[in-house]
Order: C-alpha cells, then sequence, then structure tokens
C-alpha cells in the first residue's frame, strides 16, 4: 500500500477537511492500492476559491503561453506514460496495452490543443457602416467543473481540460472515485509542466462531491461524462442554476454486417470493439447487426475467436481481457445473463463468471444469438462484455433496427460496395460512423459525442471541443472618428420589415 492520496488544491496537496477516507483497490487481484482523502462540500468550495483566485492571472495569460505549458506536459507525459499506464491497469483493470493508448490520447491531445494556443479561431466578416470592422472572438469562462469516469482515467479528462486550459479557465476535477491515484499523478505531471497555482486543482470523492461541485455558484460550465442517470441529474440541477454544461453519456452501439463483408476483417473488428476494456466503453459494441446470408459463416467464426481470449489481470503478458472494475459493475452484469435467458435469448458462449482467472471481478467473454430488437439486452447499456446478434434481411432493416435505440453514439457497417457503404454514412443517425471499422478508435483531431440520449448535443475534441470551454464575443470597431447613424430605407419603417437591433 502506498501513502494516503490526497486533494491538491490552490497549489498544494492537502487532506479531506473532514479527515474521512476510503480506499482504492485492484479489481483483478483486490488488492488494496491505497488510502484516498474523502472530500466533501467544503474541499469543493477550497478548491473553487483557488481557481478563481488563479482565474484573473491565467485568462491574461498570452494564449501561445498557455498552449506552450501543454507542450510541456505533452513531453512530461511521453516520459511517464510506462509507469501511468501501469498505475491506471492497477486500478481499473483493462489491459497495460490499452492504459498505454489512454494515455497517448492525452499525449495526442496535449499537442493538438497546445498548437490552439496560437490559433483559437474567431472570424471577421463585413459590416453595414463605412469605416468600421467588425470580428468575433472566443473568450474565456471562468472555472470549470469536471466529474469524469474511471474507465478512460487519463483520456476522458484530457478532451475536457486541455481545451479548457487554453481557452484561458481555469478547472476543478472530481474524478471517479475508482481511480483516485491515477488522477493524482495525471495532475503532478501538470504540476511539472510549470502549471501556475489554483488553475488545476483535484478534489478526489464520491457523488457528494460531485454534487456540491455542480451547485457552486462560481462554477460557470459544467463537463460530464458518466452514466445516463448520474449525467441528467447533474443537467437538471446544473442546468437550473444558469450554468453552461456538456454531457457524454450512455451508448448502445452496433455494428452492422451485410452479405457482402470481409469476413476476417469484420471478425476481428467486432471481437475488438465487443470484448476490449471488458465491454467497458461508451463506444464499445453491443449490438451485432447481420445480415441473413453471412450469419452463419460469422457466427462460427466470432466463436472460435472468442475461445482465443485470454481473460486475467491486465498487468500480466498474453491477457487480452482485463477485470471489471468493481462488485457492483460484476453484479449488473450478472444480472442482465438472467434477463436475457428470461427474454429467450440463446447463449452462444460465456455467460458468467471467470473464476479460473483469479480472485478479482472477471467475466467470461459473452455472445448471444436469437436476439430480437425489443429484448431488454438489444435495448439497454450493459458495459460489461457481452455481444446481442440480432438478424436482418436488408440493408434497410439493419438501419432502421440501428437507429432504434435510446443512444447514438457509434456505429459501424462492413461491406464492399461502396453505395452501399454511402447510403449508410446518410441514414445512420449516430454521432460517429465507420466503414469497415469497429465501433472504437476515434481521434482527437475529430469531433466525439452523439446523438439522443447520449448527451445534449455538445462534442469534445477537435475544433469543436473548444467551443464547450469558450464564449462568443462579438466585436465592432468605428474608425470614421464621428457618431454615425444608419440610413433606413422610409418604407422598410412603414412596413415594419427591419433586420437587425
Amino acid at each position: 500500500m502506498t501513502d494516503l492520496v490526497k486533494n491538491y488544491i490552490g497549489g498544494r496537496w492537502v487532506e479531506g477537511r473532514s479527515g474521512q477516507t476510503f480506499e482504492t483497490s485492484n479489481p483483478a487481484t483486490l488488492e488494496v492500492i491505497a488510502p484516498v482523502v474523502r472530500s466533501g462540500a467544503q474541499d469543493v468550495a477550497d478548491a473553487v476559491a483557488a481557481a478563481k483566485s488563479a482565474y484573473s492571472t491565467w485568462r491574461l495569460t498570452p494564449a501561445p503561453r498557455r498552449g506552450e505549458l501543454l507542450f510541456k506536459l505533452a513531453l512530461i507525459l511521453t516520459e511517464r506514460k510506462d509507469d501511468l499506464a501501469r498505475l491506471m491497469t492497477q486500478e481499473m483493470g483493462k489491459t497495460v496495452a490499452e492504459t498505454r493508448g489512454d494515455v497517448q490520447e492525452a499525449i495526442d491531445m496535449a499537442y493538438y490543443m497546445g498548437g490552439e494556443g496560437r490559433r483559437l479561431k474567431g472570424y471577421t466578416a463585413p459590416v453595414e457602416m463605412p469605416n468600421k470592422f467588425g470580428m468575433a472572438l472566443r473568450d474565456s469562462v471562468g472555472i470549470v467543473g469536471l466529474i469524469t469516469p474511471w474507465n478512460f482515467p487519463v483520456a476522458v479528462p484530457s478532451w475536457k481540460m486541455l481545451p479548457a486550459l487554453v481557452a484561458g479557465n481555469t478547472v476543478v476535477w472530481k474524478p471517479s472515485e475508482d481511480t483516485p491515484a491515477s488522477s493524482a499523478m495525471f495532475v503532478q505531471a501538470f504540476i511539472d509542466a510549470g502549471f501556475p497555482a489554483g488553475v488545476v486543482n483535484l478534489v478526489l470523492g464520491y457523488g457528494d462531491a460531485g454534487a456540491a461541485l455542480t451547485e457552486h455558484p462560481d462554477v460557470r460550465i459544467l463537463s460530464f461524462t458518466g452514466s445516463t442517470t448520474t449525467g441528467l441529474a447533474v443537467y437538471s440541477k446544473a442546468a437550473a442554476l444558469g450554468k453552461k454544461v456538456t454531457l457524454e453519456m450512455g451508448g448502445k452501439n452496433a455494428i452492422i454486417v451485410l452479405d457482402d463483408a470481409n469476413l476476417d476483417l469484420a471478425v476481428d473488428a467486432i471481437t475488438w470493439s465487443a470484448y476490449g476494456t471488458t465491454g467497458q466503453r461508451c463506444t464499445a459494441c453491443s449490438r451485432l447487426i447481420v445480415q441473413s446470408g453471412i450469419r452463419p459463416k460469422l457466427t462460427e467464426a466470432l466463436l472460435a475467436k472468442a475461445k482465443t481470449l485470454v481473460v486475467g489481470d491486465g498487468l500480466k503478458e498474453g491477457v487480452t481481457v482485463g477485470p471489471l472494475v468493481n462488485q457492483k459493475a460484476l453484479d449488473k452484469v450478472s444480472a442482465y445473463m438472467d434477463v436475457a435467458r428470461q427474454d429467450g435469448a440463446d447463449l452462444l458462449i460465456g455467460g458468467g463468471r471467470d473464476t479460473q482467472a483469479g480472485p478479482g471481478y472477471f467475466f467470461q467473454p459473452t455472445l448471444f444469438g436469437g436476439v430480437t430488437p425489443a429484448m431488454r439486452i438489444a435495448r439497454e447499456e450493459i458495459f460489461g462484455p457481452v455481444l446481442s446478434m440480432i438478424e436482418v434481411g436488408s440493408l434497410e432493416e439493419a438501419v432502421q433496427v440501428n437507429n432504434d435505440s435510446a443512444y447514438g453514439l457509434s456505429s459501424s457497417i462492413f461491406t464492399e460496395n461502396v453505395n452501399k457503404a454511402f447510403q449508410a454514412i446518410r441514414d445512420l443517425t449516430t454521432g460517429i460512423v465507420y466503414i469497415n471499422h469497429g465501433t472504437t478508435g476515434a481521434e482527437i483531431q475529430f469531433p466525439f459525442g452523439g446523438t439522443r440520449g447520449t448527451g445534449n448535443g455538445m462534442r469534445e475534441a477537435g475544433q469543436a471541443g473548444l467551443d464547450s470551454f469558450t464564449e462568443w464575443k462579438s466585436v465592432y470597431v468605428d474608425f470614421s472618428g464621428r457618431l454615425q447613424r444608419a440610413q433606413i430605407d422610409t418604407d422598410a419603417v412603414l412596413s415594419g420589415d427591419l433586420n437587425g437591433s
């Protein structure tokens, strides 16, 4: 066990006001990693006060200088990539190859948003009056509150934190209680990169700390990634207080496989999308929509591929599927096995806890056949290594089944027909669409987010990521040296046909 994991507030590592602690543990071995401070409303208030004090100076720091700090952060994360990845695997379970990829996303985002320090693009446009100039600028907002999940302990916070910081905001971050030690190591990289005290603040704890951050009057923006139930509660509470809110919530993503698909390519992509990260991704594939002609061969190939997967401790060589994150997750996935059987689905492989893999929260990669679109396992987010196969007769039916979901994050289609591929691009109503690729693997230079119950219309990453953490300021400069009045057409006045104000 390591030393107490503390909050980072106003440039100092500090203990919680209440003196209460909890423990972070390894989901593969069940061993305790470290005690952790448990924050409450007063700790959140301290962090917000520190962020508020730092904001007046940070917003005036030239954006290129802010960007340079992000470049330094990228270099530090590159040096510490393996150490941070190993700790993340110990805390949340996915294989160390995956956690290295998690850190790499943060590195990529640091370089990308560091470059925005010399862009942060606004625009100019013609104005109606002579000797007058108009432009629209991005402006910082103030204090940003971040609430992030455990499944991507570094990548998801980087998607939020780095655009917020380069835009001139300060941050109070409340990560998941399942990954506090990884979060603290991530924050240490910001410290060593030279970010001023109070610009980045970390408060560790449970939902009460997140609620306090949501409700604090000085927090101008709330950015949340997590479950739909919690996200909607955050949204309603924060919106009632006039805050800007960005949400990234659930998914029920599908891969469509048509009769003309490349079978080997599809099998590899489906396996990774469904069982990588133990199915604990918002973009994980949990529905497999298969055209009738290819279904028998695809089923046979998927079963053979699933048998090659190795469940175990993500730090061990050769392991491809780690544990679920905690007992609650294991109980939820296990409960859906009973739901599937009651609904009449056919269990083809898996379906239970993997006791051979170790004492942790291991679950067998699972495939159900005979699933209909109305079954609960085809409609509800399970968040585990569980894949449901739905048979359809045509592309049109496949698209209909895909779109008939409460969620709309990611979808995919495998076909060798370019016309069908473009039809799918047009008709699939998800925020992300893949052609001949699985449902996972988004890159930081493109917008990330979904439709319907997945979010509230905002996007992370890419240029769109800046929209979440900036406000537009329109500026008009009159250089005529005298007061100008627009000439107004009399007929327009009489008809009431005037635009503008």
